[in-house]
């Protein structure tokens, strides 16, 4: 018996790594064995300790601090991910490879050991840096290519390209053009190129918190939220899709991707959600639509807010504290998406045997949670998010011990530190490789032509402008991970959206909420894609579906960038209450009129009056909530009234 449920979790963890690779390329990645082995986890290892050391005792100067980064990440990357997938053992393929491991070394070494005589001869390039400089370039992009795909890599040869040829570029995107040399020299002895301020968060706080999420899933925190999650809201109507929405975003703020996320709690609730009698389609939705939110969710969030931080110079806490609101919001409305289509469906919660009982767990692991807590604390009392997460390892390394089925043998810990490691590359690439971006863009004066050509084109009307923002978020979400979208538009849209009014911070989130929906969005919904390869269902409707139950997340950002009292911005407590109250009537007006169903199904007029109802009661303001509570009381009574007539006959 023992050996069957052993061999079951094998092949469950078997399909989770098939799905895992086929939506997420970082995660399909060459394995090893032997001296070979060794030598990988030795490199990993070190990675890991050497960002845990840095963070505990104190980082380096920037640039050398990101070239250490830079070199060990890319070491791995050549190491790991060949550089034509199914020739993982061609002896030639090999031997690229580790030239390109090697350059990695070199380019990250030479401005370590050189750095004082860089710093002296201030701009005076010899014709070996200038080498050292193209050989970096093309070692990010290949690096990049390998690990997240083609697309983020042939968007920056288009920046870099439109860096050189700008005297060819019609009207005002037109620039009197730089060559190569300059380009290169731009792209690797400075801070706005390959070293700038993404690849400098990459190399604290980014792989802190991954390293972080891999100790988590380590010990048991992952199994500990879906087991709290069951204990809350299994007996409830539509039990399983409700503990997925809670525990996957608890656990999607700690991992920060959508498509692993998806994978690992998805293999769980989907089936649960199935068995209770949710559909393929719905069942996959709702896992993706959770997960996807994960990003979005304090107090960790994902790996664009940490780099939003630095961007627009406000401490971490600030970002997370105003993501709050608009974070609930959006779980909010996918909850009541999950209960409306259970009461439509008539399912009922699962059986008793089933669920976990909430004192037991908290009893058995809860102690797992203190990390969480310490990380939270620390945050909240203004220390760096640096400080905060390595902290939170250390707690929870230490907690391990605590129980014996959690407890961490010198292997265990040797696999987390390796798979913290490893977890980072993808980021780190798409940090790096991101920074020709934004390294053209300050080099040509890009952004402020966006910004004077985004104006334009919208007549100076805000709505257009984010509109056409939201329309680039989500086609460059399709080919780009969330970072990197995010990247790429706080350096061209948000300052347009900031220009025409809309305070920084709340120009920044909304980029960032379109660039982490986007994995929701057909046609090239990752999130909602690796879900339905759990649930067996069609992935472009299971996408729509996504969309759907996360139309909070297409919603609230136009709300907020209208009002941004919804981001707690310069408002009191009476106002954080009513805003508070009347967001949520606002969201669940939304979802019953998005899903059709309140306590029976909707009229298409009650589904306009909802819907309007919403609205009103999303934008703050007496007059919009007034109109709101009335339109929502209208349609409530209109759904109840039986009800009300039925208890007062047997009063």
């Amino acid at each position: 018996m023992a050996q069957s449920e052993e061999a079951k979790l094998k092949k469950e963890h078997l399909k989770e790594d098939e799905l895992l690779k086929k939506y997420d390329p970082s995660t399909d990645y060459r394995s090893y064995t032997g001296l070979a082995a060794i030598i990988i986890t030795s490199i990993a290892v070190f990675t890991s300790l050497f960002h845990l050391y840095t963070a505990g005792f104190g980082v380096l100067l920037a640039l050398k601090q990101r070239a250490t980064h830079l070199g060990l990440i890319f070491t791995l990357i050549f190491l790991l991910y060949p550089a034509i997938k199914g020739k993982e053992d061609n002896k030639f393929i090999w031997g690229i490879d580790l030239l390109f491991a090697l350059g990695s070394i070199a380019i990250s070494s030479y401005i370590i050991i050189n750095y004082e005589v860089l710093v002296r001869r201030a701009g005076m390039f010899t014709q070996l840096d200038n080498i050292m400089a193209v050989m970096a370039i093309i070692i990010v992009l290949e690096g990049t290519r390998r690990v997240i795909g083609p697309e983020l890599p042939v968007i920056s040869v288009l920046f870099l390209l439109y860096a050189r040829f700008g005297p060819m570029m019609p009207g005002m995107l037109g620039h009197r053009g730089y060559s190569w040399t300059r380009i290169a020299q731009h792209m690797y002895f400075t801070t706005e190129g390959i070293f700038g301020i993404p690849l400098g968060v990459s190399a604290t706080y980014i792989f802190l918190f991954l390293l972080l999420g891999a100790f988590a899933k380590r010990t048991g925190l992952g199994d500990l939220f879906i087991d709290l999650a069951m204990a809350l809201t299994g007996r409830t109507t539509g039990g399983p899709a409700k503990a997925a929405v809670v525990s996957s975003g608890f656990m999607g703020s700690i991992s920060g991707s959508s498509v692993a996320n998806t994978v690992t709690t998805g293999s769980f609730t989907i089936p649960l959600m199935k068995k209770v009698g949710y559909n393929s389609q719905f069942a996959a939705a709702v896992e993706a639509a959770a997960s996807t939110g994960g990003q979005i969710m304090p107090p960790i969030m994902g790996a664009a807010a940490f780099i939003m931080a630095e961007f627009i110079g406000v401490p971490y806490v600030t970002i997370a504290r105003a993501a709050i609101l608009p974070a609930i919001l959006y779980y909010i409305t996918v909850g009541l998406m999950v209960h409306f289509e259970a009461k439509k469906q008539g399912l009922e919660g699962m059986s008793e045997d089933l669920i976990p009982k909430f004192l037991t767990v908290l009893k058995t692991r809860g102690h797992m949670i203190a990390p969480l807590i310490i990380i939270f604390y620390y945050l909240f009392r203004g220390y760096t998010p640096l400080r905060a997460a390595y902290l939170g390892i250390l707690v929870s390394f230490a907690l391990s011990f605590l129980k014996e089925d959690t407890r961490m043998s010198l292997i265990d810990l040797v696999d987390t530190l390796k798979e913290g490691a490893i977890s980072a590359l993808g980021v780190a690439a798409a940090c790096a490789a991101v920074g020709f971006i934004v390294g053209s863009t300050t080099l040509t004066g890009l952004g402020l032509k966006f910004t004077s050509l985004t104006v334009a084109l919208a007549r100076g009307n805000l709505f257009l402008a984010l509109f056409f923002t939201m329309v680039a978020c989500t086609i460059l979400g399709t080919g780009l991970p969330t970072t990197a979208t995010y990247i790429v538009l706080a350096t061209m849209a948000a300052p347009a959206l900031t220009h025409l009014g809309v305070p920084i911070l709340a120009s920044h989130l909304f980029v960032l909420y379109f660039g982490v929906v986007a994995d929701l969005t057909p046609p090239a919904a990752l999130a909602a894609y690796a879900g339905a390869g759990i649930s067996g269902s069609n992935p472009l409707k299971t996408g729509l579906t996504a969309v759907k139950l996360a139309i909070a997340g297409f919603v609230v950002p136009f709300v907020f960038a209208y009002s941004p009292s919804l981001l707690l911005i310069d408002t009191t407590v009476i106002q954080v209450v009513l805003i508070t109250a009347t967001s949520i009537l606002g969201v669940f007006a939304l979802s019953a009129a998005v899903l059709g169903y309140l306590n029976r199904k909707t009229t298409l007029i009650e589904r306009g009056l909802l819907i309007f109802g919403a609205l009103g009661l999303l934008i703050p303001g007496w007059s919009t909530d007034l109109i709101g509570v009335v339109l929502v009381a209208f349609v409530v009574f209109l759904h109840y009234k039986d009800q009300f007539k039925i208890n007062e006959a047997a009063a």
